[in-house]
């Protein structure tokens, strides 16, 4: 407006720049409170009516027409205003029950399970959304700590309904089943009766008894890393690959169980295909394994979040896919 009133000045009423001072309620409406926008455009009106006697316009229709354009776009600006708040009013009860949905589906984990300390972090790819197709979940069961991460094909709400459904089954199965390859077999039993046709999920599924070591399941779901504390990195890949659950219709065996040491210090990073997947300007995925020296953070939870901004930064900006990490780390002394 002062910009307007300034370029009115010099130029003199022959440029007809003094209808441009409606730009002030306009770009008042798009940011502030009624009640703000309203005091720009009474403002932008008083501005309008003095340089329109200044420069002898009311003599004609140009000072009146200046002076409807100015009241004009302050009407339509408080009501924009007014909308746009009721907008942000409905976003942000939407944002409270997402909060509520994910405290029910991805619920906080432990920070301590026996002899684990867990950790673990979600990013969902949906704009203004908390969860997504991704899920984990860690139990303390009568029969060791288990733990699951998994990823469901799709997005949106369905592939939540479908999260909640495995995760709801797990915690459940997880307490009653005295063999880790039970849990899978209700799992797939579970989405055998709910899962829409030719839909999937990737899963693992672990368990960390009173054993040196931890027993994975994997339902073709990318293999998780461990990490030694000598620095040694590598995937536990299965001893051979089996289709994810859901896909029981095509008549190949599950997966089989397989054991992998777990000593003191050792801790086992479980992730979906959103974040190695992930690419950055020149098209490379991130290197997980290589940076897998972030995981030294004493904090196992600030060891998951250097990964995490690690990843954002590979990127350069928000994720494609959903991206959900659990770490388990064998506490020593």
């Amino acid at each position: 407006m002062a910009l307007v009133m300034l370029v009115d000045l010099t130029a003199g009423p022959a440029a007809g720049f003094l209808p441009l001072i409606s730009l002030g309620p306009a770009f008042a409406g798009l940011t502030g409170s009624w009640r703000r926008t309203a005091l720009i455009g009474v403002l932008s009106f008083v501005l309008c009516l003095v340089l329109g006697m200044y420069d002898g316009l009311f003599t004609g229709q140009r000072g009146h027409t200046a002076l409807l354009s100015v009241a004009g776009v302050t009407v339509a600006g408080v009501v924009a205003a007014v909308m746009r708040r009721r907008r942000e009013a409905e976003l942000a009860n939407v944002r409270s029950i997402a909060e509520v949905a994910q405290r029910v589906l991805l619920r906080p984990v432990p920070r301590v399970a026996g002899r684990l300390s867990v950790a673990v972090s979600y990013t969902s790819a949906v704009a203004e959304a908390r969860i997504g197709g991704d899920l984990y979940e860690v139990v303390a069961s009568p029969y060791g700590v288990r733990a699951l991460i998994g990823d469901v094909q799709g997005k949106g709400l369905e592939a939540v309904e479908t999260a909640a459904v495995v995760v709801g089954t797990f915690r459940e199965a997880a307490y009653d089943e005295p063999d880790l390859a039970a849990v899978g077999t209700r799992l797939e039993r579970a989405l055998e009766r709910d899962l829409p046709d030719e839909k999937f999920v990737t899963a693992v599924l672990a368990e960390a008894g009173a054993g040196p070591t931890i027993t994975l399941l994997n339902y073709g779901h990318p293999a998780p890393l461990v990490a030694r504390p000598d620095g040694a990195v590598a995937y536990l890949t299965p001893p051979r690959r089996a289709l994810p659950l859901g896909l029981t219709a095509h008549g190949e065996d599950g997966p089989e169980p397989y054991d992998v040491d777990f000593a003191p210090g050792d801790q086992v990073l479980f992730y979906t295909d959103g974040v190695t997947e992930a690419r950055n300007g020149d098209g490379q995925f991130y290197p997980l394994d290589e940076r897998a020296g972030l995981l030294k953070e004493p904090d196992p939870q600030a060891a998951v979040d250097a990964i995490r901004a690690d990843l954002v930064e590979h990127t350069g900006g928000p994720l494609r896919d959903d991206a959900a990490m659990l770490l388990i780390r064998y506490r020593t002394a």
